[in-house]
């Protein structure tokens, strides 16, 4: 599993979340988490939640720091499950910075009633895809959100955090099916 923190801003529009866009873009070719900061503006036509768009809804944030993740030949179901994962591990390092109050609902964060992240999981014919998105800022966003700032928590830190917890977590689940026999 591959882990890699881009330094220059970059910003989530929506057509990032496609198939070999990390080793277009970084380089990495092969399973992959990136991470990368910047804007986050999705516009109606290029979402991939459904219910997203029939209600009409547009993603922005001025500042926000994007996950990407590709795992070759993975079904969505399981895209769904990492995805799952990922937001998980999201809430225990944000536990571990002191944000204890905080609540996960599948795969989205909220303190209260605010919210802090974005997050989609989807397949295409080669790999499965997630994008998950964690403000950095809070400012000026469409519905109300709390942000890595709003905690004092350094994105940089947050995001070298995430990249290995779940790094080590696909390598631990690597071992854990290498070791076991199969059964008649």
């Amino acid at each position: 599993m591959h882990t890699y923190l881009h330094p220059d801003p970059l910003t989530y529009t929506g057509p990032q979340l496609s198939s070999h866009f990390i080793y277009r873009t970084f380089g990495l070719r092969g399973d992959t988490i990136a991470a990368f900061a910047g804007p986050c503006q999705v516009a109606t036509p290029e979402m991939v939640d459904l219910e997203d768009v029939h209600a009409g809804l547009h993603i922005y944030s001025e500042h926000m720091l994007h996950f990407l993740v590709e795992h070759f030949e993975a079904p969505l179901r399981m895209m769904v499950l990492r995805q799952r994962l990922l937001t998980a591990q999201m809430q225990q390092i944000l536990q571990q910075h002191g944000v204890t109050h905080l609540r996960r609902s599948g795969d989205d964060l909220y303190d209260q009633e605010a919210k802090l992240s974005v997050s989609i999981a989807t397949v295409s014919p080669v790999s499965g895809l997630i994008h998950f998105g964690i403000n950095i800022s809070s400012h000026n966003t469409p519905i109300p959100t709390r942000g890595l700032s709003d905690y004092g928590i350094d994105w940089h830190i947050f995001a070298a955090q995430v990249l290995e917890t779940y790094a080590q977590e696909e390598h631990a689940i690597g071992q854990a099916v290498a070791k076991v026999r199969w059964v008649s």
